[in-house]
């Protein structure tokens, strides 16, 4: 029996030459590649006077730390803490708002910045952003993009009960010239 006409193609039926021709042509390709690959990559070195990264990179803890509150015979609670770099020196600065553990009511919240020196093994308190003498609590508490914000719960007067706040203030601390300077965040306003 005879197949319809279809003509037999030629590249279609492999001899022995046509795999030794293969094979050489694919040696050819690896030794060529390995003849052709990039040297080895070195990374850049950064000139001498470049500065040097700072030793400390941990945020100071706030436990280690002596915080300004005269608490009597109660110990101080730091209630909140966050950490950011407030004032671009490339160290972490830690931001701690603190009171009395008072057994009942609501204690005065305070706000400290603490810092530590790359040789030594405790942090300072370096500013005092809310003084407890002030009677807030501190709310909605974060530093984000070098600025440190909360919402301060207070009083209109002192016949207020100090369970029951009646004012409410935004406020927003930055490092410039020197200092914390104390604003209102953009888009908000005080009740």
């Amino acid at each position: 029996m005879q197949h319809p006409a279809v003509p037999e193609l030629a590249h279609t039926t492999t001899r022995p030459i046509h795999w030794i021709v293969t094979a050489a042509a694919v040696s050819g390709l690896i030794a060529l590649s390995s003849a052709l690959q990039p040297g080895s990559a070195t990374a850049a070195q950064p000139p001498t006077e470049a500065k040097t990264a700072p030793a400390t990179t941990t945020p100071p803890d706030p436990a280690r730390a002596d915080i300004p509150l005269d608490c009597g015979p109660v110990k101080v609670i730091v209630e909140k803490k966050a950490t950011g770099d407030l004032d671009g020196d490339g160290r972490p600065e830690t931001v701690a708002v603190a009171h009395c553990d008072a057994g009942m009511g609501t204690p005065p919240d305070g706000v400290y910045v603490l810092t530590q020196a790359a040789d030594s093994s405790k942090p300072r308190v370096v500013a005092t952003l809310v003084d407890p003498k002030d009677r807030l609590t501190i709310t909605d508490f974060a530093v984000r993009d070098a600025a440190v914000t909360a919402t301060l719960l207070g009083y209109s007067s002192s016949d207020v009960p100090s369970c029951c706040p009646d004012t409410k203030t935004p406020a927003k601390w930055q490092w410039k010239g020197g200092a914390f300077i104390r604003s209102t965040p953009s888009g908000t306003q005080a009740v």
